[in-house]
């Protein structure tokens, strides 16, 4: 199938890997999608700008074809905190898993600046981003090198913000989709909008295609997408536990041991409201929301403590990002799940 947004992207199927910051999205997991027809996309917020560089060099040395790069542009919440008590919480955890005392770390400047340049150098073909939205020098500079531009939102309000701001695209977040809400224009509470009433609602109000992402795990999800007003789909949690995910196996272990939608917001792993599977630490922080520390400072402080239990298969004290889909997971390769999603779906023309 083809339209307007496959041609922009130069993809053949309306299926495109979610970013998976933190490790998931290897270059081999991207470059995989993006050669069996779908777009496949480098979740790079948390690398450094030479660890971009060297990613997107590795995708380039395994496809020719177009592939995603996705930052955080700030997000960064300033208000009073108190460490103490976070601190106490974790020093019990840090005890258990043979970790030294945590210490409050020191807020670092935003990496989105110098993220950007690396991306900028290595030129790749689409960037995307959430949280934010970057400011005019840093759209103008993505539009110089005619990278097309995929923007975050979780309202109606959040896409007109972006199509102002120079968009080419909007990625719809629906209520249902795991790891950290983007939402950048109000409280979070206010934008837990399901996706196939975000996708028509946004479709309606903005020129540009709308990319539906939230829930989604099979082709039949991907073809309601569509049939709702959507160009393309993304899906996250259905590739992490693809074997070029670089997930955990304690992580990829949970998402397929999921039986039905375990899935809760919580702040407790970074500071932002991100959806999840419930585990032992958010469990521990239920009643305990005071304690924690704006974003990134939580996420800071929790990631020793994350590390660690990746490392001995803990999956109590693991950031366990999924959507509420987690139940239909597939222990698939990626392209063989790329060829699964485009067979699964009934319809496959989008009038």
């Amino acid at each position: 199938m083809q339209n307007p947004l496959l041609n922009r992207l130069g993809i053949e199927h309306p299926v495109i890997q979610a970013p998976l910051g933190g490790g998931p999205s290897t270059p081999e997991l991207v470059a995989t999608v993006s050669n069996a027809g779908g777009l496949g996309s480098l979740g790079a917020a948390y690398l450094t700008p030479d660890q971009i560089t060297e990613s997107i060099r590795q995708i380039k040395s395994l496809t020719n074809k177009p592939f995603n790069v996705n930052l955080f542009a700030g997000g960064y919440e300033a208000k009073p905190y108190d460490p103490k008590p976070m601190l106490a919480v974790l020093a019990e955890i840090h005890e258990a898993l043979a970790l030294p005392a945590p210490t409050l770390p020191a807020l670092p400047a935003d990496p989105f600046p110098a993220q950007l340049e690396a991306v900028l150098a290595a030129d790749p073909p689409i960037f995307s981003f959430t949280f934010a939205i970057p400011n005019p020098d840093a759209m103008a500079k993505l539009k110089a090198r005619h990278i097309t531009i995929i923007g975050t939102a979780t309202t109606v309000e959040e896409a007109r913000l972006l199509v102002d701001a120079g968009v080419d695209a909007i990625l719809a977040q629906g209520a249902e989709a795991g790891a950290h809400r983007g939402t950048f224009a109000g409280p979070f509470e206010s934008a837990m909008i399901p996706i196939l009433q975000l996708t028509p609602s946004i479709r309606n109000a903005v020129s540009v295609p709308v990319i539906a992402s939230g829930g989604i795990m099979d082709g039949r999800d991907i073809s309601e997408a569509l049939r709702v007003g959507a160009s393309a789909a993304a899906l996250g949690t259905a590739f992490l536990t693809c074997p070029e995910s670089g997930a955990s196996e304690a992580y990829k272990g949970a998402i397929l041991a999921a039986g039905k939608d375990t899935t809760v917001i919580t702040r407790a792993f970074s500071g932002r409201p991100a959806r999840g599977l419930t585990n032992a630490f958010i469990t521990k922080m239920a009643g305990k929301e005071n304690m924690i520390l704006p974003y990134p400072l939580q996420n800071i402080l929790t990631r020793s403590m994350r590390i660690a239990a990746a490392s001995c298969g803990n999956s109590g004290f693991l950031s366990l990002w999924a959507g509420t889909g987690v139940a239909r997971a597939r222990a698939l390769p990626a392209a063989d799940l790329v060829k699964r999603l485009v067979e699964e779906w009934p319809a496959k023309k989008v009038g």
